[in-house]
């Protein structure tokens, strides 16, 4: 198996061109689906998946291409990034026509990928970039041309978009820990090269092909494959980079994408259409509002680049509901990241009494498998949805996959945080005390699935006050 894997490798280095020629089919494709909807009628009840081509560019967004391509990344790792995504390919082409600058210092901030995540995540929320074609236009179209004018400006034959500034290449980085192949170094082969004519090679992200060990900005490209005859798609442990590699390779940074981002900001963005604690924080605040006859705030003249505004599909967001929409994700967010990262700081704390942010950083990768199912499961739900609503397709058995999913996912990260923990304690109480904190920790996870899934739909109207608390 190792030897076909290796041919796999050294296929794609052999193939750019054709590669080249299928990034350029896929990105014709992409903006077809990008740019075609906007001017065609939405929806009516007739349409279905084969007769609407705005139904259609729906569901290969978000249908099949966010919760497969997040799929695909366990799986394999960045193969979409480096072969398949439009806006890498279109960012890495203008670079070969730009001004080949320097990166700037502000681009190498790390904190790039966790602020576009979020501010990309709530801002699709408030303008439902699930269900309509122009804000899809905004996001994933403004995202594209950004990409396209990063790379006229800075690097050389090198995504710089892609290595800093995707709004997702840092969830990406943190799931393809979990992939089982990665292209592999030997050193002793690169050594035994040295006196041999050497073909350079252009990495996108600029990797240290010779030392590389994460594969968390890999791209999959293949480039590298065979070079120095050093370089080969090798198998490995999905648990390799978390346990083995963990503890050096790591960084504040993802750590507060998995904490605040995955398992904060982005569940609080799936729950929100079924939540019964934002049904009734709006119960109090509007009726606040509209006892002191304060109305302004009920108008629906907000335009729909701000909150979602489509009086004819009767979806119109106020004033009130879409600011009360950002504060629910922000602040449920907030309050599970912030439990969260304590929860995770007093195991640090239990394990390692200097309490180094290097232990912390490791404790909180063992949330990688739990977080990327909560992710898949809230996108799956998507697909479900317009199956359901444009194919006339029942699925009775999806909750129990998503119950399984989230089970073997709870296991898989368990698994993982006691491995972890070992490596810092030989105290039997030390490791067992930890392991609680971060049992809890995946208990909310998966009670906040809990309450999606089973206890909210319940409607709310027909839950008294008086029985809130069964809701927390």
């Amino acid at each position: 198996m190792q030897k076909l894997l290796t041919k796999i490798g050294h296929w794609f280095s052999k193939h750019q061109v054709l590669i080249r020629r299928l990034q350029w089919f896929i990105i014709l494709f992409y903006a077809c689906l990008i740019i075609i909807p906007p001017f065609l009628p939405l929806p009516d009840e007739a349409a279905t998946l084969i007769n609407n081509f705005t139904v259609f560019a729906q569901f290969m967004f978000w249908g099949i291409w966010w919760p497969f391509v997040l799929l695909s990344i366990v799986f394999f790792g960045r193969l979409w990034c480096g072969v398949l995504c439009p806006e890498g390919s279109l960012s890495e082409f203008a670079n070969k026509y730009g001004r080949n600058r320097g990166i700037p210092q502000w681009m190498k901030w790390g904190g790039w990928p966790f602020v576009s995540f979020l501010i990309t995540t709530l801002y699709g929320q408030m303008t439902s970039v699930y269900q309509y074609p122009k804000p899809v236009v905004l996001v994933l179209g403004g995202s594209t041309i950004a990409a396209i004018i990063i790379g006229l400006l800075y690097g050389k034959q090198s995504r710089i978009w892609c290595k800093y500034l995707c709004p997702v290449t840092g969830v990406f980085a943190l799931l393809t820990k979990l992939a089982p192949y990665r292209y592999k170094p030997d050193k002793i082969k690169w050594h035994d090269y040295a006196n041999k004519k050497v073909i350079p090679v252009h990495c996108p992200t600029v990797l240290p092909l010779r030392t590389m060990v994460s594969s968390s900005e890999c791209l999959m490209c293949g480039r590298c494959s065979n070079h120095r005859e050093a370089i080969e798609l090798s198998f490995r442990s999905p648990n390799e980079e978390i346990l083995v590699h963990g503890k050096e390779s790591n960084s504040i940074w993802a750590s507060l994408i998995l904490i605040y981002g995955l398992c904060g900001v982005a569940l609080a963005a799936f729950q929100w259409t079924n939540s019964f604690w934002l049904n009734h924080m709006r119960d109090v605040v509007e009726s606040w509002f509209l006892s002191n006859n304060i109305m302004w705030v009920f108008n629906t003249n907000a335009p729909w680049w701000i909150f979602t505004n489509y009086p004819d599909q009767d979806d119109v967001f106020t004033w009130i509901f879409g600011i009360e929409l950002v504060i629910y994700i922000l602040g449920i967010g907030f309050i599970i990241g912030s439990t969260t990262f304590g929860l995770i700081s007093l195991a640090t704390k239990i394990v390692n009494r200097k309490y180094e942010i290097k232990v912390f950083n490791h404790l909180a990768l063992s949330l990688v498998p739990l977080g990327t199912a909560s992710v898949f499961i809230g996108l799956f739900a998507l697909t479900v949805t317009l199956l359901e609503k444009y194919a006339n397709q029942g699925f009775l058995w999806i909750p129990y996959l998503k119950a399984t999913i989230l089970f073997l996912a709870t296991c898989w990260s368990t698994y993982l945080a006691y491995n972890i923990i070992a490596q810092y304690s030989s105290s039997f109480i030390r490791k067992v005390s930890s392991l609680c904190c971060l049992l809890v920790v995946f208990a909310m996870v998966n009670y906040s699935w809990l309450l999606v899934l089973h206890i909210w739909t319940i409607k709310s109207d027909k839950i008294p006050w008086n029985t809130l608390w069964v809701h927390f």
